[in-house]
């Protein structure tokens, strides 16, 4: 699941402790949160197959991952610090902690949605024949985010259409059984499952047609980065060998096997899972997590993100416009105030393990 809420991003941060005595503890155990998803899927096999416990034992630093039940309760649980670092969509690593004054670092980039976000109509053709239509979806998500370009990728914006907001524990069975509901956006597995239920549906946008724009990211405090390289040496480290297992560079059976064990941890079948990951992309190479990191490309996604967030309201009452947070790049580029830089895009991790240095 990946929301979007900015009601609970203020009384998040009300509660968010300044500076945590932990910092100062070397024997400290690092916390990382994840969330079912089929991307996030392959945090919690790392730990649980003992390829983080060999990293975590080279650099001597103890790490815990964690599956949140609740999306939106482990990014609290980020902001508040009872985790390290948690994997989100990156959009919400900017409205929710960086929008919100906590200083965030993200140091990897797991994979992008390639299809696995998209809009469905029962009756429409194209995005054009969305002007002045009804669109159900969970407002505030990527969802709206999606929208919002696939109206811009139009010639349209959301000022040319209306939204009607469905959390997406209610939109499926709404778009299935509702012939008053047209248009609807929406994720996997919700998304295919719509699609698939309902005759005369049709994908008319997705997130195939805005490539490396919806990326999932694990997201550090940017302080804990600086005092603790190894701990995020470790976990990148094990990632990327993870990953070499994944895309079957480690030989088909070993791959076979962990599709099945993540299928089984998601609570979906490996078709059901694999559908899932044949829309995503997954960066299994850490020479494309850094060349999208350090791309000028990704600069203006997160112009189109930033101006997306400020619109709808998401950088809160006082932000005055789309630059009240600043985004760091590796290359010392700075949208946004100078001032006042809460989210840095860090590739100095991804670059070691290109060079096989970690």
């Amino acid at each position: 699941m990946r929301l979007t809420l900015a009601a609970l991003a203020a009384t998040m941060l009300a509660t968010a402790p300044l500076a945590p005595a932990a910092l100062a503890d070397e024997d400290r155990t690092f916390r990382i949160g994840y969330n079912i998803y089929v991307g996030f899927m392959p945090y919690g096999w790392m730990e649980e197959n003992g390829i983080l416990d060999k990293w975590e034992e080279k650099y001597d630093v103890d790490i815990e991952v964690i599956q949140v039940n609740d999306y939106i309760g482990g990014i609290n649980q980020f902001v508040a610090r009872d985790l390290d670092g948690m994997s989100v969509a990156s959009m919400d690593g900017l409205t929710i902690p960086a929008a919100g004054g906590v200083d965030t670092t993200i140091a990897l980039a797991g994979d992008f949605s390639n299809g696995n976000d998209g809009i469905l109509s029962k009756s429409a053709e194209s995005i054009a024949d969305f002007e002045g239509e009804t669109i159900h979806l969970f407002e505030l998500t990527v969802s709206h985010y999606l929208l919002s370009r696939a109206l811009e990728e139009n010639g349209m914006s959301l000022r040319d259409v209306n939204t009607v907001n469905i959390t997406d524990a209610d939109i499926t069975p709404a778009y299935v059984g509702s012939d008053e509901i047209q248009h609807a956006v929406a994720w996997n597995p919700m998304l295919l499952t719509m699609n698939n239920s309902v005759e005369g549906s049709s994908m008319i946008f997705d997130s195939s047609s805005t490539p490396e724009e919806i990326v999932d990211v694990m997201l550090f405090h940017t302080d804990t980065v600086e005092a603790h390289p190894d701990f995020v040496k470790a976990f990148v480290g094990a990632w990327y060998e993870t990953m070499e297992i994944m895309s079957g560079a480690k030989g088909e059976e070993a791959q076979a096997s962990m599709i099945a064990d993540l299928a089984d941890m998601s609570g979906s079948s490996v078709e059901e899972y694999q559908a899932q990951l044949d829309s995503t992309k997954m960066y299994y190479e850490a020479q494309e997590a850094y060349e999208l990191l350090t791309s000028k490309r990704h600069q203006t996604t997160w112009d189109f993100v930033r101006t997306f967030s400020f619109d709808v309201g998401l950088f809160g009452e006082m932000a005055a416009s789309k630059d009240f947070v600043g985004i760091e790049f590796p290359d010392g580029t700075i949208l946004g105030d100078p001032e006042n830089v809460k989210l840095r895009i860090n590739a100095e991790f991804t670059k070691m393990a290109v060079e096989g240095q970690l």
